[in-house]
C-alpha cells in the first residue's frame, strides 16, 4: 500500500524572496548543452521502448 503524500511546505521570508529570485532567472543554454539533452532523450526513449519490449515480451 502506497505512503500518503506530505503536503508541501510553504516557504516564507527570506527563503521565499530568494525562491522567486531564482525562479525569475533565466538559464540561457549553448546550443551544444540543447544538442546534449535532446540527445540524452532520445536515448532515454529508445531504452524505455525497448524494455516494454522485453516485458510484453516474457508476459
Amino acid at each position: 500500500m502506497a505512503r500518503p503524500i506530505k503536503e508541501t511546505p510553504i516557504l516564507f521570508g527570506e527563503d521565499a524572496r530568494r525562491f522567486e529570485e531564482r525562479m525569475n532567472q533565466v538559464r540561457k543554454e549553448t546550443p551544444e548543452e540543447r544538442e546534449r539533452r535532446n540527445a540524452n532523450y532520445e536515448l532515454f526513449k529508445k531504452m524505455l521502448e525497448r524494455g516494454e519490449q522485453t516485458r510484453k515480451k516474457s508476459v
